[in-house]
């Protein structure tokens, strides 16, 4: 299948080139790996309660915003949905420019600080299913930061094309997403089947054909604000994906080697 530049492709792809990608995924051994993120969680919640029924044991990386964090959010949690660390108070510290709760020269002494606070109150709320994996708040961290997290015991980084952000930074730290399926730039709701699709084929297909198959495929979503037509477009993709014996859905656990 000829990959198309992401313009080209949302404009024609549908579930049957999905299938089909699948499929020679499937004809070489190998697997698609997926991963689910979603983000800004705090509270038990009926969005919450929802995105999980819709999941229905599909596993979740949780992105939890520590300082906001309420404690019975733990046991609303099924155990198919593991936490993620979703900085402080999700605050921006950006004097200018695109908004990051750690832009370049904050004072390395406070962001540990919070940090550090942070991996402490999820583990006490969380346990063993608070992972070691930080996700910055708009998906942005200095890279001045990030031997701070590794000092602190974060292992990973999870943002996204974070290769681009923090250049130098060695894939074995990156737990990147890949496809968002808000439409932040218009109403907030969702961003459509036709882009969402054609970027998972469009990466799929350009790893398959690089032979770069270990790297999971990232798709994000925010329970808050999830609508109907986004809870549409999941429930298919799982309904395709799950029952394909090309794909994996793949926790975080699994992804920390």
């Amino acid at each position: 299948m000829k990959i198309m530049p992401p313009s080209e492709a949302a404009k024609t792809c549908g579930w049957a080139d999905l299938v089909e990608e699948l499929d020679r995924w499937a004809a070489t051994g190998n697997i698609a790996t997926f991963w689910w993120r979603d983000d800004d969680a705090v509270r038990p919640t009926a969005s919450l309660a929802d995105m999980l029924r819709l999941a229905a044991g599909t596993p979740i990386g949780l992105a939890v915003i520590p300082a906001l964090a309420q404690p019975e959010l733990a046991a609303a949690l099924p155990s198919t949905v593991t936490v993620l660390q979703h900085g402080w108070r999700h605050v921006n510290h950006a004097v200018a420019g695109k908004k990051s709760e750690y832009p370049p020269g904050r004072s390395p002494v406070l962001v540990a600080a919070e940090i550090g606070a942070g991996m402490a109150l999820q583990r006490s709320q969380f346990g063993t299913r608070a992972l070691p994996i930080f996700v910055p708040p708009w998906n942005r961290i200095a890279a001045e930061f990030l031997p701070l997290l590794r000092a602190l015991g974060l292992t990973k980084v999870s943002g996204m094309t974070s290769r681009q952000v923090l250049p130098g930074t060695v894939s074995s730290v990156i737990l990147d997403v890949h496809v968002d399926l808000t439409a932040w730039r218009q109403d907030r709701g969702f961003v459509g089947t036709e882009p969402a699709l054609g970027e998972i084929v469009r990466r799929l297909g350009a790893a398959r054909q690089a032979q770069h198959y270990g790297e999971p495929l990232g798709i994000l979503t925010h329970h808050l604000i999830m609508d109907d037509l986004t809870r549409g477009f999941l429930d298919r993709l799982l309904s395709v994906t799950r029952r394909h014996p090309g794909v994996l859905w793949a926790a975080p656990t699994e992804l920390m080697a």
